[in-house]
């Protein structure tokens, strides 16, 4: 999209009762939001042919919390990055580890899935794995505790 484009779709947003405009074009799709009082948000990216509707929670919903580190002994595996948590290589294929699964440090534990790449995660200390603190294709956040150890 031009730039004269844009800067004058930012200077609409901002000088009308506007809160928010979207616009898809062939070699792009551009969100305007317009926060309370402050410059409006800008975010740019490849086009999306038939995107879902996406409907947004209620303002009083609580917000989920990312999960504190377990009360069990042994050694934590957290999230290195935020994605999509996956226990074995493929669909249908078998976990790469179990409860009670042996496992040497290095050895691949799970599939993190961000931004369309898998990156294989491996364990950081031997030993048996004692509990398991994600579900499948569950989404995850940084820092979030995946396995325990022991």
């Amino acid at each position: 999209m031009d730039l004269r484009k844009l800067k004058t779709l930012i200077d609409l947003v901002s000088e009308s009762n506007v809160s928010e405009l979207e616009i898809t074009e062939a070699e792009g799709k551009v969100r305007i939001v317009k926060g309370g009082g402050a410059m409006p948000m800008v975010a740019y990216g490849p086009a999306q042919v038939a995107a879902p509707v996406v409907q947004s929670a209620p303002a009083a919903a609580p917000v989920a919390a990312v999960p504190a580190a377990p009360a069990a002994a042994g050694h934590v595996v957290k999230s290195p990055m935020v994605g999509t948590f996956y226990r074995s290589p493929s669909p249908g294929a078998k976990p790469f580890v179990e409860i009670g699964s042996q496992i040497k440090e290095g050895e691949t534990i799970c599939i993190i899935e961000a931004m369309k790449i898998l990156n294989e995660i491996e364990a950081d200390k031997s030993g048996t794995v004692v509990q398991m603190l994600s579900d499948n294709g569950e989404a995850v956040e940084y820092g979030q505790p995946l396995f325990v150890i022991e």
